[in-house]
């Protein structure tokens, strides 16, 4: 995406109206992920436990490109960066795989969870503004990073529907069932997430990108002075 001409102060606004937005979305995936998870656990939950811990996944692929970024080359540890990221997916989905499999074979009956209901509707409510703000910005200052990220927010918002609609079909109907389809649902999400990040497109890398994007303008000033 080429970068737009713009007031250099108009620029570091929105440079730092992203990092702010950026900021916000691993904090609240932070709280998400220790809600989502300790329900999870309390209900028997499939579904709320492998959201928690894709949420996890999330921070710690955020915190894994921001680390890189603080190397002397980051483009060196970006490959194996990833590929740790995309295991993790990985996994992640192949756990969420087998005990989704297994509650449905047992007949395994989670319990309502008020928690669980109220964390997935407000996610369903908070991420399509924190998507909307990023792709906006994003889009003004020619960052196709920031884009992307907002987009990878976006899906998050679907992740969030697909477990809020699971655990109300079980709360409403007492289908228990739909708590472990709505698990593979996010097995599903967890390998497409996986598969980006090996190709080297992960949805954390806005972080490490934001940081070059703030490398990349002081050299831009240092150049100006010098010429």
């Amino acid at each position: 995406m080429a970068s737009p001409i713009l007031a250099p102060a108009r620029r570091d606004l929105l440079h730092r109206r992203i990092r702010l937005l950026v900021g916000i979305t691993i904090a609240y995936n932070l709280v998400e992920a220790v809600v989502a998870l300790t329900a999870g656990s309390i209900a028997s939950s499939a579904a709320l436990i492998g959201f928690g811990l894709d949420s996890t996944i999330e921070v710690l692929s955020a915190a894994a490109v921001a680390w890189q970024f603080t190397r002397k080359d980051p483009q060196r540890w970006e490959k194996p960066t990833l590929r740790v990221i995309a295991v993790a997916f990985f996994a992640l989905a192949a756990y969420v795989t087998a005990s989704s499999a297994l509650a449905l074979l047992s007949g395994e009956r989670p319990e309502h969870s008020t928690v669980g209901l109220v964390l997935t509707a407000v996610s369903v409510i908070v991420m399509p503004f924190l998507s909307f703000a990023e792709r906006r910005a994003g889009r003004e200052v020619g960052s196709a990073t920031a884009v992307a990220d907002s987009l990878q927010t976006l899906i998050c918002t679907y992740l969030s529907a697909a477990v809020l609609v699971g655990l109300a079909l079980n709360s409403l109907f007492g289908w228990w069932w739909a708590d472990a389809v709505a698990g593979l649902v996010i097995a599903v999400f967890a390998v497409r997430e996986g598969l980006e990040a090996w190709k080297g497109d992960a949805c954390a890398t806005s972080v490490g990108m934001l940081l070059e994007d703030e490398h990349d303008d002081h050299h831009d000033h240092h150049d100006h002075h010098e010429g």
